[in-house]
C-alpha cells in the first residue's frame, strides 16, 4: 500500500471513488515546503505549506493515469514524512500547462526542476492539519 498526499480534486471522496476501486483516507496532513496554486487544476509551488489528506491505495497506476503523468501534465514525487520513517507520494502539475502563475528556481525541464527542488529543500509531509502558512487546500 502507498500513502498519497492529495490537496485538490482527490480530497473529495466522490472524485477519488471515480478513479479508484477502493478509497481509504488516513487523516489530514500538511505538506511543508510547497504551497498550492490554482490554475485549470491545482498544483504546487516552492515555499509555504499545503493542507490536504492522506489517501492509501494499491493503485498508483490509476492515479498516474488520472493525473496525466505519462503525458507530462503532472509529476509524481516521493517526499519523506516529518518523522522520516516513510515516504508519501504526491503530484505536482506543470504550471505552464495548467495556466498557473508559478516560478520554479531553475530553468531545467519541469520534472527535473521539481525533483531538484524537493531534494534540496525541506519538503516533507506531517500528519495532522496545517498550523497556518502560505497556501492551503479546499
Amino acid at each position: 500500500m502507498s500513502l498519497v498526499f492529495v490537496y485538490g480534486t482527490l480530497t473529495a471522496r466522490e472524485t477519488a471513488e471515480s478513479v479508484l476501486s477502493a478509497v481509504e483516507y488516513r487523516g489530514d496532513a500538511t505538506l511543508h515546503g510547497l504551497h498550492r496554486v490554482d490554475g485549470r487544476y491545482p498544483t504546487l509551488a516552492p515555499g509555504g505549506e499545503t493542507a490536504g489528506r492522506l489517501l492509501e491505495t494499491d493503485h498508483l497506476d490509476a492515479l498516474d493515469r488520472y493525473e496525466g503523468v505519462a503525458d507530462g501534465l503532472y509529476v509524481r514525487l516521493s517526499v519523506p514524512t516529518a518523522t522520516n520513517d516513510e515516504t508519501v507520494e504526491t503530484y505536482v502539475g506543470d504550471p505552464a500547462r495548467l495556466g498557473a502563475d508559478v516560478d520554479w528556481p531553475t530553468d531545467e525541464p519541469f520534472p527535473e526542476c521539481v525533483r531538484s527542488y524537493v531534494a534540496s529543500a525541506d519538503v516533507h509531509v506531517a500528519r495532522g492539519a496545517s498550523t497556518g502558512g502560505r497556501g492551503g487546500a479546499d
